[in-house]
């Protein structure tokens, strides 16, 4: 029996309000992802010591008080943000990443 792999290419076309929404979301997953970055970094530099994904993500809640633009998008997305800086920090320390030449 033969097997098939198919795949489809969809491509959207957001109207002006919805292009907007997107781009924000984005910014905002920057935002989160870099400062909570650079507080894994600081926190490694000065105690040799890491943070969790739940420490961080019990941060961001007063984090959106403090930047309430953060309130807009999509809370989903910012979470999913710090899993992902998760598994790259996870991967760093585990030589799981690939060196560029």
């Amino acid at each position: 029996m033969k097997t098939y792999n198919l795949a489809f290419k969809y491509r959207i076309y957001p109207n002006e309000t919805q292009a907007n929404t997107i781009n924000q979301t984005f910014g905002c997953i920057r935002l989160v992802y870099s400062r909570f970055l650079a507080q894994r970094k600081e926190l490694y530099e000065t105690e040799k010591k890491s943070v969790t994904y739940n420490t961080q993500a019990k941060e961001l809640v007063p984090l959106k008080f403090e930047l309430p633009f953060l309130k807009e998008v999509d809370s989903i997305a910012l979470q999913q943000s710090l899993k992902n800086l998760e598994t790259a920090y996870k991967n760093f320390f585990q030589k799981r990443t690939i060196k560029k030449s």
